[in-house]
């Protein structure tokens, strides 16, 4: 019996930053991960500066404006075929102190096996 793994992707989530005016507040961007992730790219297509959270309470990275960050767990060595991901289920947030003119993008990239 032959193994294929195949990447394939969820559907692209985003938060118009025009939405945001709250240092304090976070707003979902989509939904949670349908799927554990292999890649997850986040896009900042705006003009401010937005800071990501995974809980809604803590910040967990920054992304500058007309920026983006490539999370990348494929790339990881373990042993016994272990691949790490963010996991199923997971929501990202964003904030920024100050409303904004374009959109922040989650890419999710995922990993079936047959």
């Amino acid at each position: 019996m032959a193994y294929t793994n195949k990447v394939t992707w969820e559907t692209l989530r985003t938060i118009d930053t025009a939405t945001m005016s709250s240092a304090t507040t976070y707003y979902a961007i989509g939904t949670a991960l349908a799927h554990p992730s292999y890649k997850l790219r986040l896009v900042n297509a705006s003009n401010v500066l937005v800071t990501i959270s995974i809980d809604g309470v803590n910040n967990v990275d920054v992304l500058p404006a007309g920026s983006a960050v490539l999370y990348d767990e494929s790339q990881a060595q373990f042993p016994n075929a272990f691949l790490p991901s963010v996991p199923q289920g997971t929501q990202f947030f964003a904030k920024s102190a100050t409303a904004g003119t374009g959109l922040v993008y989650l890419v999710n990239q995922y990993l079936v096996v047959s």
